[in-house]
């Protein structure tokens, strides 16, 4: 199938993805973080309190998310997404109306849950449901909500910052979730079906097979991925969760940081198309292991350089690397493991993925109150990397040999 016909005739579908990854903008790090001197402020918040917060409400919801997860194997995505968005805006209401600092955690967690937890997860095991032979373009151009998300909303929230309060702009974000709802219903009116029919649809992994939740966690190969899937999570997360900290070290300010914001969510952007089609060319077994190298470089030009021109080559491998992960991981469960119970075993992964997105804020937070520096504590994430990226070579190679 050319690449037009592809999208004409998958056009509802991959939309449908895309506006649920642009709705988990929400509940993403890089959107609350741009609140982050306003919330500790208005709290009277330190660091590694503000980053305490963040972790018990993040990783409450990775815990849910175990469970929750596991609903996108029994009900379709215009049953399950148009909840989940109303959670998402009465979270965002929530956020907007609290004055109480004692319920921080619990506004975090709906904020996590409804928007990178359940909002990123409906969409991409919908994509690696629906597609077979063409899931990596599936994922990446559903993954491009992500990345419209990341360049448009920083620029606009601190522009507004300065005119309004921020509070109004978490009012914004409710609204924008609920006007969601009615266009998700008429993008899905004729909704593949995602549940039933797994058994019968998709592809298996490992050993010919559709493996269980259960039987993919006693696997070896699981647990050899997850250093790298809270890796990835945590140290993102701690870039943005911690970037007017760190434009603050560096004597920037913070709108010249933002600034080069775009030119890292392009390349994501190129990064994710560009992985989607060699995904489907190559296969995950040979992608997978070396999507995390950019970070290396990345942090290491983050911790090193003083020069706010620096950021291009920063922002550009961290970007290479995110790009990547939006696509091959969601990809790797079900070649690996097959489609019938994606969503219970990528639910797993993305309690991983949410706790690392809570550990990674809060445990740098501490570090920062006890006097350890963000440029130095980018030096250790450079290495954890390339640790990471030595396991990822070693386990993904040992357990290709079970693929069909």
């Amino acid at each position: 199938m050319t690449p037009d016909g592809f999208l004409r005739i998958n056009a509802p579908f991959l939309a449908a993805g895309m506006l649920m990854t642009f709705m988990s903008s929400f509940g993403q790090t890089f959107f609350i973080s741009l609140f982050a001197g306003e919330i500790r402020g208005a709290f009277g918040l330190s660091h590694g309190q503000w980053g305490g917060i963040y972790m018990i409400g993040t990783g409450a919801s990775a815990l849910v998310m175990v469970w929750a997860g596991a609903l996108t194997d029994r009900f379709r995505v215009r049953v399950l997404g148009p909840t989940i968005l109303v959670g998402l805006a009465c979270a965002s209401l929530a956020m907007a109306t609290n004055n109480w600092a004692w319920a921080l955690p619990g506004v975090i967690f709906a904020l996590r849950f409804f928007g990178q937890g359940m909002s990123s997860h409906i969409a991409v095991v919908a994509m690696a449901r629906w597609f077979v032979a063409a899931r990596g373009r599936a994922l990446s151009l559903a993954g491009l909500g992500f990345s419209f998300g990341e360049a448009l909303l920083p620029i606009v929230v601190v522009a507004l910052m300065g005119m309004v309060d921020w509070r109004f702009l978490w009012i914004a974000a409710a609204m924008i979730s609920l006007l969601g709802i009615p266009l998700l219903a008429w993008l899905l009116g004729k909704e593949r079906t995602p549940g039933q029919l797994a058994d019968s649809g998709g592809n298996v992994g490992m050993k010919g097979r559709h493996w269980t939740r259960t039987e993919a966690l006693r696997s070896p190969l699981f647990w050899v991925l997850v250093p790298s899937i809270l890796g990835q999570s945590a140290f993102n997360t701690v870039f943005f969760f911690h970037q007017v900290h760190f434009a603050e070290v560096k004597g920037w300010q913070h709108i010249e940081l933002v600034a080069f914001f775009p030119l890292y969510t392009a390349v994501s952007i190129g990064a994710m198309l560009l992985t989607g089609w060699a995904l489907d060319r190559f296969g995950t077994a040979r992608l997978m292991p070396w999507y995390q190298v950019p970070m290396v470089v990345a942090f290491l030009v983050f911790a090193g350089s003083n020069s706010v021109s620096a950021m291009v080559f920063g922002l550009f491998f961290l970007g290479l690397s995110a790009g990547a992960n939006a696509t091959l991981p969601s990809a790797f469960w079900a070649d690996f493991y097959g489609t019938a119970h994606i969503g219970a075993i990528k639910a797993m992964a993305a309690a991983v993925m949410v706790l690392g997105s809570a550990v990674g804020p809060g445990l740098t937070g501490v570090l920062i109150d006890f006097g350890y520096g963000i440029e130095g504590q980018f030096v250790g994430i450079a290495v954890f990397f390339a640790i990471t990226t030595g396991v990822l070579c070693w386990g993904i190679t040992r357990a290709a040999r079970a693929l069909s």
